[in-house]
């Protein structure tokens, strides 16, 4: 009996059959996204755009592409301690990261065994030029080629000496690739570059977790917004977060503040009140600008963090409390801790994480993706003609000392005046720099030129950074980094805010001066 004929399976139609728009033998990649998006509503959502969740574009099948990935890879640091405590050894350190942190406390990254060396000494920052180095208030100073500095950008090979040890520096490639999707906004925050996307996954693995973190950046580059997204995406998400300034309250308020107080524990508490940490029992204690908390109520905040109890100030027992502590601060707390300031047992308690912020000059490829997302939170998205590439360019030149918050102040200046001009330009360095001979009038008494000069210095700064503050006294005397009735002090002086914004250069008026506010 013959052998019935085999079946052909079907031919496989061609892609280009399936998809008219797929042309050749193979789906060529999509491109690249753009350096920086132009303003104005994304691709997505322009013509064209998917209109329902299948994919389906207008009657037909579409696809819907893959975020491309971006690469956070961090270059590398190759250390020789070729002297350590006047002592040679020869011994090799690999580092990968961020921060290089030098010092003999065992949290650093290169623990040097030497006692001319401060617990906290050196760290070695990346930078646009390669990598920083920077001293972190050592005893004994940092220095490069026998210089001592401060800060100073190394070149690919340096020596640096620490103490009685000597250490050489060569930069190195990174050891491989880090890609990660690339992210545009993570929550509130928003960033496709590399520093915005490589922060972005270590808040993912932040979240995830329930252990004490320490965020760390300028003034004005969203610590809060960051604490914000740690906790939505947490496991306490749904429980308390409550919100403590240490810099805002009163030395003498912030024990009870943060632990509560018993009726009559002294005077003018008339009633009974729980503190931060029993309000957010259960949740999250976010406890902002810690480097202001007073050094005598540091070893209780530390008690309360390892114990996991509170005592209300004019009480004798404890309560029990389950909080996570997220704190955040624009100052350096190593350098704190060399200077005694904070305690150092209370900094490794907090920062058992650190979430570094990076301020907005290092990532100004985000600024159109800002300016964006602060057109459509202000409802004003019609004003986006204000923000032509050459405003973009000029903007781009701008150091924003105030980072984020400068940039949101304005551009919502430029909404309510209707133009994008920048009305307080950064100080360049012909303005600060000593002036030479030929520019000094000796005919002067050197009393009535110093102060004339140190007048014209405090007007420019102080308008310079209410400006970049919006205004507001307690975050410009925290820039500044000097006390806020002192900042009082100085305006009631030079004159009103509005006069210093208006004209660096006039004498104000005593009778157009008023009293600040909050």
């Amino acid at each position: 009996m013959a052998e019935p004929p085999r079946r052909l399976p079907p031919r496989p139609t061609p892609l280009s059959a399936k998809n008219p728009a797929v042309t050749g033998s193979a789906i060529s990649p999509p491109p690249p996204p753009p350096a920086a998006l132009p303003l104005g509503p994304p691709e997505s959502v322009r013509g064209g755009g998917v209109d329902s969740p299948s994919g389906v574009r207008g009657g037909h099948l579409g696809t819907i592409p893959l975020r491309p990935l971006i690469d956070i890879a961090q270059p590398g640091l190759t250390l020789i301690i070729e002297s350590e405590g006047g002592k040679e050894t020869g011994r090799l350190h690999h580092h990968e990261g961020d921060v290089c942190r030098i010092g003999t406390h065992p949290s650093n990254d290169l623990v040097i065994d030497d006692p001319a060396v401060s617990r906290f000494h050196c760290k070695l920052v990346p930078d646009p030029l390669g990598w920083r180095v920077e001293d972190s208030g050592s005893l004994n100073g940092t220095r490069v080629s026998e210089l001592r500095i401060h800060s100073a950008v190394l070149p690919a090979e340096a020596v640096l000496s620490v103490g009685q040890s000597v250490i050489r520096i060569r930069a190195a490639a990174p050891a491989g690739k880090t890609l990660v999707p690339m992210t545009p906004r993570f929550g509130s925050l928003t960033g496709t570059g590399k520093e915005m996307n490589k922060l972005f996954a270590v808040l993912e693995k932040v979240a995830a977790s329930d252990i004490n973190c320490f965020i760390n950046g300028e003034s004005g580059t969203g610590k809060e917004l960051v604490a914000t997204e740690i906790v939505q995406r947490g496991a306490r998400a749904d429980k308390p977060f409550v919100v403590v300034d240490c810099g805002a309250i009163s030395p003498n308020l912030v024990e009870s503040e943060l632990f509560g107080h018993v009726r009559g524990a002294f005077t003018g508490a008339d009633r009974d009140r729980i503190g931060a940490f029993e309000a957010a029992d259960g949740g999250t204690v976010f406890l902002d600008e810690v480097g202001e908390l007073p050094i005598a109520v540091q070893p209780k905040l530390l008690r309360a963090l390892e114990q996991r109890e509170v005592r209300r100030v004019g009480e004798t027992h404890t309560r029990k409390v389950n909080v996570r502590v997220i704190s955040a601060t624009n100052r350096d707390l190593e350098r704190e801790v060399n200077n005694g300031t904070f305690r150092g047992d209370l900094y490794f308690r907090l920062a058992v994480i650190t979430v570094r912020v990076p301020p907005l000059r290092s990532r100004l490829e985000d600024l159109p993706h800002l300016i964006r997302a602060f057109l459509e939170t202000l409802n004003a998205s019609t004003s986006e003609h204000l923000f032509p590439p050459e405003v973009m360019a000029e903007l781009a030149k701008h150091e924003w000392v105030g980072n984020v918050r400068e940039l949101r102040n304005y551009v919502e200046r430029s909404i309510v005046l209707q133009t994008a001009r920048i009305s307080a330009a950064p100080m360049h360095a012909s303005a600060t720099a000593s002036p030479s001979s030929s520019e000094v009038d000796v005919r002067i008494p050197f009393k009535v030129a110093k102060d004339t000069l140190i007048d014209g210095f405090e007007r420019a700064y102080v308008a310079a950074v209410l400006e970049a503050c919006g205004g507001n006294m307690t975050k410009a005397a925290r820039m500044a980094g000097i006390d806020r009735m002192y900042l009082h002090r100085l305006v009631q002086k030079l004159g009103s805010r509005a006069q210093l914004s208006s004209s660096a250069d006039s004498e104000p008026s005593s009778a157009q001066q008023r009293k600040p506010v909050e």
